[in-house]
């Protein structure tokens, strides 16, 4: 009998259309909306035809082992899976999927939200008020920074970094980018984008919005010396993967009016946030809620459920990271 294992309760969409094709029995859900542990993963997929975790759940060679030879396919349940040990994978004939394009205009909201609430110092106001310790209007009351007309940096001009120049466009924002793969010139033309080099980039940006893949080369790509490059009255916003900024830096340059303000979805060691960071009343900090909507999280689910479906069935899953075992 087919065996998939879901490493946390998803939305129901995803849950119906495994049952509907191979039978309520076949599908095996972690009964607690917690993070599974390390030794419930490895017990949940023996015998497991498909697996289909959630980002923070580590998928390396030991838990693939574990599932035996009919482990065929693993969903996740994210457009990124650095989470998975996809080398391993590839080596033992198991397809990796992911649920890209889905949540991108969603994640684009949060950034968005994000820039707005840091720029405007929304948290710090609303807690002020909620305290009760708002007593009168004043000229100099939570004075923040503008966003309209201001320069937008985007770091990683991918799906989402596109989405964040369609909304900078609105705000009549100039528009910078820093990818190590450049847009076609025509490409930047038509979106009102232009290129520049990393020291550029940081000089010139008003608020920077990060957009790139954890990767060797993207780790701590925000640091020390990217902070003190940046603007004092900048703002920088992470809805990417945590450990593109290094926090005990952006705790310190929060702190000393290095820049302005942050906004992060993300953190380096989740749920854990770095206990300095805490401290700053001028990052506004969500625990990545990036997707986080009814209907994203609905269509994730199915789409992370139409990949296990295709590839039990013999069929090519529409998104799959290493097609090379098909």
């Amino acid at each position: 009998m087919t065996r998939i294992f879901i490493t946390r309760p998803i939305p129901d969409r995803g849950i119906r259309l495994l049952t509907d094709t191979f039978g309520p029995d076949a599908v095996i859900v972690a009964p607690n909306d917690l993070a599974i542990t390390r030794d419930e993963l490895l017990e949940g997929i023996r015998g497991a035809d498909a697996l289909l975790p959630i980002l923070t759940d580590t998928v390396d060679a030991t838990v693939m082992d574990a599932a035996g030879p009919q482990l065929k396919v693993i969903a996740n349940y994210a457009v990124g899976f650095n989470n998975i040990d996809v080398a391993a994978a590839t080596a033992r004939g198991i397809l990796v999927t992911n649920t890209p394009g889905v949540l991108t205009e969603t994640t684009a909201d949060l950034a968005w939200s994000l820039l707005m609430a840091a720029a405007r110092r929304i948290g710090e106001s609303e807690r002020y008020l909620r305290a009760g310790l708002w007593k009168s209007w004043g000229p100099q009351l939570f004075l923040g920074v503008d966003v309209h007309g201001q320069t937008m940096g985007i770091y990683g001009m991918g799906r989402i970094g596109l989405a964040i120049a369609h909304r900078a466009r609105g705000f009549g924002m100039r528009i910078l980018y820093n990818d190590v793969n450049r847009l076609a010139p025509s490409s930047e033309v038509e979106l009102g984008v232009v290129y520049a080099d990393k020291p550029d980039f940081l000089a010139e940006s008003d608020f920077i919005s990060i957009h790139v893949p954890l990767l060797p080369e993207t780790r701590h790509a925000f640091g020390e010396p990217e902070f003190r490059a940046m603007k004092k009255s900048a703002v920088l916003v992470n809805t990417s993967r945590g450990p593109v900024v290094d926090e005990a830096a952006l705790a310190r340059a929060l702190k000393s009016g290095q820049i302005f303000a942050a906004g992060l979805d993300v953190y380096e060691d989740e749920p854990a946030v770095h206990p300095d960071l805490l401290e700053c009343q001028n990052a506004v900090l969500v625990p990545h809620i990036g997707s986080a909507t009814h209907e994203t999280r609905s269509k994730m689910a199915h789409m992370a459920a139409q990949n296990i479906v295709a590839r039990l069935k013999g069929q090519k899953p529409p998104n799959p990271v290493n097609p090379q075992v098909l």
